[in-house]
């Protein structure tokens, strides 16, 4: 009885997100009504809500977590101080292979802003009217613009993997619980940051690789003179774009490889750093910092008012013995533990059509990551796949929220059914990775093994 309360909980959830219902809301909401229901049928243990305050005082009180209002402050500072613009516009027009420069100039802003939204929009006012400029085909230039504004959800520091290395740390410890051991191993931030290293430049690689031979054989590159971005740049103006964003990415990376400071630590030393280059650019203001602080407050609120209701839902769930069914059933699936991780890889990159990644990490991955991790894979390697599976979430029609950031300030000459196109290529390309961490696993797993053995 109590794991058709487990199949209706999913099915309520999924009927009142597809009703428009705030997915916070909708997540706790379900797991209360299905808690009281459940009491009332004699089919849940009331007894375990009382843990919700402590859960809920656990995730207030997570020194992990507060890395991520610092992140979103460092990334809304620099895009609203025009520093990722900047560096755009003053290196863009340098190469006759554009494509190739705005991948790598796009490597860097995912890597100092982690924000998909402003990296994408960033790229689409500036780099898509000079790829099109350039001679690239509509749906190349949407797609190489579109996708390589997602790189900063798997280039570190991200607020993805940030958000995923509290999930797994959890989902480890609860593994480890589940199995009978009581000297509990964690799954770090920097854990994750390194292991993502690795599998993110090789995604960048196979981008450039991608668009190189794409642009060679349909793109004659036609020179645009009459284009600003095609004269000579001033070197020192260059150099004034390009030190600001790599500064802050070896302050901010450098200290955590280095182990010189925690991720969260090195997170305030990038919003501190962030402000100040702003401030030597003169460019902060009282309205500039209310609406950065705005800004924050509100990203930060929708990702914890989520995190809680999920919080919520997973106590729920597990209450009626979901989790239990759900590992039995994956354990007992021809292939093991093989067979368990495609299903699963599966079932997200197929939520990532309709969820965002944040959804998706508070809802699926704490209660399949116990499952996966009790049955032997490694947390640094699950949590890179998971990562660039995720990335995906942002360029799946319909929902995929790049391509209605770059929608929203393309040329008219670009149909939907373009960018579509366009994209389609990036995602194999993402996938392409994910079976590559799969035969090589140490791709993800051996430079944090070297750095923090």
């Amino acid at each position: 009885m109590t794991n058709n309360y487990s199949l209706l909980m999913f099915v309520l959830v999924a009927l009142a997100m597809l009703a428009g219902y705030p997915v916070a809301f909708t997540l706790a909401g379900v797991g209360i009504l299905c808690a009281a229901i459940g009491t009332l049928l004699h089919a849940f243990d009331w007894h375990l809500l009382q843990a919700l305050p402590s859960r809920l005082y656990g995730i207030i009180t997570n020194p992990t977590l507060m890395a991520v209002p610092l992140f979103v402050f460092m990334g809304v500072m620099l895009e609203k101080a025009r520093i990722a613009e900047d560096l755009l516009s003053a290196l863009v027009g340098r190469s006759k292979q554009t494509g190739l420069a705005i991948i790598l100039i796009g490597s860097l802003l995912a890597a100092s802003t982690g924000i998909v939204g402003a990296t994408v929009v960033t790229l689409g006012l500036i780099g898509l009217p000079a790829l099109l400029k350039r001679g690239y085909p509509t749906a190349l230039a949407a797609g190489t613009v579109c996708a390589t504004g997602t790189l900063g959800q798997i280039i570190p520091p991200s607020i993805a993997l940030v958000l995923l290395a509290d999930v797994l740390s959890n989902a480890y410890q609860q593994a480890q619980l589940d199995q009978g051991l009581f000297s509990l191993q964690t799954l770090s931030v920097g854990d994750l940051f390194v292991g993502a290293i690795g599998p993110g430049i090789l995604l960048v690689l196979l981008y450039c690789i991608y668009v190189f031979f794409s642009s060679k054989f349909t793109v004659n590159l036609p020179m645009a003179p009459s284009s600003a971005t095609d004269q000579p740049l001033n070197r020192p103006t260059s150099w004034s774009a390009i030190w600001p964003p790599l500064s802050l990415i070896v302050l901010v990376l450098g200290s955590i490889l280095a182990g010189l400071a925690t991720p969260t630590e090195a997170a305030g030393l990038g919003a501190f750093g962030a402000t100040v280059i702003a401030l030597i650019k003169g460019r902060v203001n009282r309205t500039l910092l209310v609406s950065t602080c705005q800004d924050t407050a509100t990203t930060t609120s929708m990702i914890f008012m989520i995190l809680i209701g999920a919080s919520i839902f997973s106590l729920v769930f597990r209450g009626f013995g979901g989790d239990d069914t759900l590992f039995h059933l994956l354990q007992q699936l021809p292939g093991g533990v093989i067979s368990a991780t495609a299903i699963v890889m599966l079932l997200i990159f197929l939520l990532g059509f309709i969820l965002d990644f944040i959804e998706i990490t508070f809802i699926v991955v704490p209660i399949v990551g116990p499952i996966l991790l009790m049955m032997g894979l490694d947390p640094v390697w699950l949590g890179v796949m998971i990562a660039i599976n995720l990335q995906t979430s942002f360029l799946t029609p319909p929902f995929g929220f790049a391509l209605f950031y770059l929608r929203g300030v393309m040329p008219d000459q670009i149909t939907t059914q373009a960018l579509y196109k366009g994209v389609a290529p990036f995602i194999v390309l993402q996938i392409l990775v994910m079976i590559i961490l799969c035969f090589w696993p140490a791709l993800a797993t051996w430079l944090p093994s070297q750095i923090y053995g």
